[in-house]
C-alpha cells in the first residue's frame, strides 16, 4: 500500500456548474490546508472557504473516508481551467495524480469493500437502466459475497482439520468428520451451481437481452428494427437480400435493455456471401434469449411454420427461449384475423401492434427475473472462478466417497478454497487487481 496522497477530479470531464476534487492519503488534510483560507476543517462539516486566489470552494474533511484513509473533498466551480489549476496546486504541494480506480482499490485494501463490492462500484457508475442499477446495488451491498465467505470459512475449518491429520499420520487418527465434510461439500456445490445458473440472465440484464429478428427476405425485419428503435438504423429496400450481415442496436423498455439483432433473410441460395449472412442469422437465433420470427402477413402462414420447423431441424432449440411469430405488414394483408391468433400482428409502417410486442418482451423478461433467485450473478470473472471451485469440490466429494487419503482430498479442497477466495478478495494477486481496477475512471 502506497503512502502517497493522491488527487483527482471525481466528476465527469467537461464544463459544468460545479466539479468535485478528491484528495486521499495520510497527508490529505495538511496538504489541503496549505491552500485554504481556514486553519482547520472540522470532521464531516462542509466549510465555505477560499482556495488560494483561484476560487471560493466548499471543503469537507473525512478522517476515514471512502478509501479508509483521511480524505478531503473540494467542490469548486466547473471551469476546466479551475479544475486543472486546483489539481496542479495540490500536486505541486506534494500529492500525485491518482491512477484509474485507485480510490476504490484503496477502499478494498483498507477493508472498506470486498473485491466483488469494489467491482460493483464500476457497474453502479455504468448503470443506465433501473435493472442494471438494482443488480449493481445488490452486489455492492454484499449480494452473494457474504454467503460465499461463510461457505469458504466452513470449508477452511475442515481443510485445516484434514491437514492436521497429516501431522499425526503415524497414529492413524481422523480429526475431520468425513460425513460432515461430504455433506458440507455437496451443499456448497448445490449453492454454487444455483448461483452460476443465474449468470446468463444476470449478464443479459446487465449488457442487454439478446433479441434476434429473423425471417425470410423482405418480411420487414429491418423495418421492424427501425420501428422499435424509432430510428432509421437499418437500410430498408424492396430488393431481396439487402441485409447480409447482422445489425445490432440496443433500446430500453420499462427499465430493461434489449439488444436487437437484425439478420439476413432465411432462404436457399447459391450466393456464398448470402449464405454467410444466413449462417450468422441462424447463429444469432441460437444464441438469443428472445427470437422474433417476422413473417410477411400477405404471404401464406405455412411458410413461416415451415421455416421455424427447419430451424429446429438445424439445431436451433427455439423451444428453449421466448419465441414469437410476428406477423408484419398487416396494414397490407387482406386475410381474416385467423392468422393473427397464431402470432403478434404488427405494422412497421403504421406502428400498429408495436406496443403489444414491446409489452410481451417486457413481460417475458420480467417472468424470468421473477422465477430466478433474488441474487443474480452478473460478473464473468466470478462465473469462471465459481466454475473452477465447483469442479474442485466435485473432486473432493468423489474422493471422500472413494475413501482416498486425506492429503489428496486436501489438495482439491485447497483448490476450491482458492477460487472461492478470488471472488471476494481473500485471495488476490497484482495482475487480477490491475485488470479489475484499470476499467475504473480516474476519480473513482
Amino acid at each position: 500500500m502506497s503512502d502517497d496522497t493522491i488527487v483527482a477530479v471525481s466528476t465527469p470531464h467537461g464544463v459544468g456548474g460545479v466539479a468535485l476534487l478528491r484528495l486521499s492519503g495520510a497527508h490529505a488534510l495538511p496538504l489541503a490546508l496549505q491552500h485554504l483560507s481556514v486553519e482547520d476543517l472540522p470532521p464531516r462539516h462542509a466549510v465555505y472557504c477560499r482556495f488560494g486566489e483561484l476560487d471560493d470552494i466548499i471543503a469537507v474533511y473525512y478522517p476515514r473516508g471512502y478509501t479508509g484513509e483521511p480524505t478531503v473533498e473540494l467542490t469548486c466551480h466547473g471551469s476546466l481551467y479551475l479544475q486543472q489549476a486546483l489539481v496542479q496546486a495540490l500536486v505541486d504541494g506534494g500529492a500525485r495524480l491518482a491512477e484509474p480506480g485507485e480510490f476504490t482499490l484503496r477502499a478494498f485494501r483498507h477493508g472498506r469493500l470486498n473485491l466483488s463490492q469494489a467491482e460493483a462500484v464500476a457497474d453502479l457508475i455504468e448503470a443506465v437502466t433501473p435493472q442494471q442499477h438494482r443488480l449493481a446495488v445488490s452486489q455492492l451491498r454484499g449480494g452473494y459475497a457474504q454467503k460465499l465467505r461463510e461457505l469458504r470459512q466452513q470449508l477452511l475449518d475442515l481443510a485445516s482439520l484434514l491437514e492436521l491429520e497429516l501431522d499425526f499420520s503415524q497414529e492413524d487418527v481422523e480429526f475431520a468428520d468425513r460425513t460432515r465434510l461430504l455433506s458440507l461439500v455437496e451443499d456448497a456445490n448445490t449453492q454454487i451451481t444455483a448461483l452460476r445458473g443465474t449468470f446468463h440472465l444476470g449478464n443479459a440484464l446487465k449488457r442487454g437481452i439478446p433479441t434476434a429478428i429473423i425471417g425470410r427476405p423482405n418480411a420487414g425485419k429491418s423495418s421492424l428494427l427501425n420501428a422499435l428503435l424509432a430510428d432509421d438504423r437499418a437500410i430498408v429496400s424492396p430488393i431481396a437480400g439487402t441485409t447480409r450481415d447482422t445489425v445490432e442496436e440496443t433500446f430500453n423498455i420499462d427499465g430493461y435493455t434489449f439488444r436487437l439483432i437484425d439478420t439476413a433473410g432465411l432462404h436457399h441460395t447459391d450466393d456464398p456471401l448470402e449464405n454467410m449472412g444466413i449462417d450468422r442469422a441462424i447463429a444469432a437465433a441460437a444464441a438469443a434469449d428472445i427470437v422474433l420470427y417476422v413473417h410477411d402477413a400477405t404471404r401464406p402462414l405455412s411458410e413461416a411454420l415451415d421455416d421455424m420447423q427447419s430451424l429446429q431441424e438445424a439445431g436451433v432449440k427455439l423451444s428453449d427461449k421466448h419465441l414469437w411469430l410476428v406477423l408484419n405488414k398487416t396494414d397490407l394483408a387482406t386475410s381474416s384475423g385467423e392468422d393473427a391468433k397464431q402470432g403478434i400482428a404488427v405494422s412497421s409502417r403504421t406502428g400498429a401492434g408495436l406496443e403489444h410486442l414491446r409489452k410481451a418482451m417486457v413481460e417475458a423478461v420480467g417472468s424470468d427475473v421473477g422465477t430466478a433467485s433474488q441474487t443474480l450473478l452478473t460478473n464473468a470473472r466470478h462465473y469462471d472462478a465459481l466454475g473452477r471451485s465447483n469442479e474442485a469440490l466435485l473432486h473432493v466429494a468423489q474422493g471422500l466417497r472413494d475413501g482416498i487419503p486425506a492429503d489428496l482430498v486436501a489438495i482439491d479442497l485447497r483448490d476450491a478454497l482458492y477460487h472461492l477466495g478470488t471472488v471476494t478478495g481473500e485471495v488476490t494477486n497484482s495482475e487480477v487487481l490491475g485488470n479489475i481496477f484499470s476499467r475504473f475512471c480516474i476519480g473513482k
